[in-house]
C-alpha cells in the first residue's frame, strides 16, 4: 500500500485550495486550484492556452494565451509523473470556454473568435482571436471579417 502523498508547501491566493500538484526536479511544488494554475506564478485558467505532457522527457509544457505578435508565454517542468495536474489543467481550461468559433476566410483557412471567462463564472469575457497559418491579422479584409465575428459572437452570447 502506497504512503499518502503530502501536499507540498505552495502559496496560493486566499480563499483558494490546493486541488492537484507535482513537484518537479529542483524540488518546486507547481499545481492548481479551482481558479488558478501556480507554477509558481499565478496563471488563471482562462488565461491558460494549453497543456501537454512529454513522457519521454518527462515535460509538462503549459502555455498562455499570449498576445498576437508577441511570443506565447510558455513554461515547462520536469515532473516524473503530472498525474492528476494534468487532468485538472485540462478540465479547467475547457470549463473557461464560453464560446468558440471558426471564421472561414479563405479555403479552410480563416480566424477563431474565443470567448472565455474564469471557470466559476464571474467576470467578465475575455475574447480572443486566433489565426490559422497564412492568416493576416494586418490584412482590411481579415480585420472585417474578424470584427463581423467578434459581433455576431456578442449577440450570441446576449451582450448586444
Amino acid at each position: 500500500m502506497r504512503a499518502r502523498e503530502r501536499r507540498p508547501r505552495l502559496d496560493v491566493a486566499k480563499g483558494e485550495r490546493l486541488l492537484a500538484w507535482a513537484v518537479d526536479e529542483d524540488g518546486r511544488a507547481i499545481g492548481g486550484t479551482r481558479d488558478a494554475f501556480y507554477g509558481p506564478q499565478r496563471v488563471p485558467w482562462e488565461q491558460v492556452e494549453a497543456a501537454g505532457w512529454d513522457s519521454d522527457s518527462s515535460t509538462l509544457r503549459v502555455s498562455e494565451v499570449g498576445s498576437w505578435g508577441h511570443t506565447r508565454p510558455e513554461h515547462s517542468y520536469v515532473v516524473e509523473q503530472p498525474g492528476r495536474l494534468l487532468e485538472l489543467i485540462r478540465e479547467r481550461v475547457t470549463a473557461s470556454v464560453v464560446l468558440q468559433r471558426h471564421v472561414p476566410l479563405t479555403g479552410r483557412r480563416g480566424l477563431r473568435v474565443i470567448a472565455r471567462r474564469a471557470p466559476g463564472g464571474g467576470g467578465d469575457l475575455h475574447w480572443i482571436y486566433e489565426y490559422d497559418e497564412g492568416v493576416d491579422p494586418d490584412d482590411p479584409a481579415v480585420r472585417l471579417a474578424a470584427a463581423e465575428a467578434l459581433e455576431a459572437a456578442r449577440i450570441d452570447v446576449g451582450l448586444d
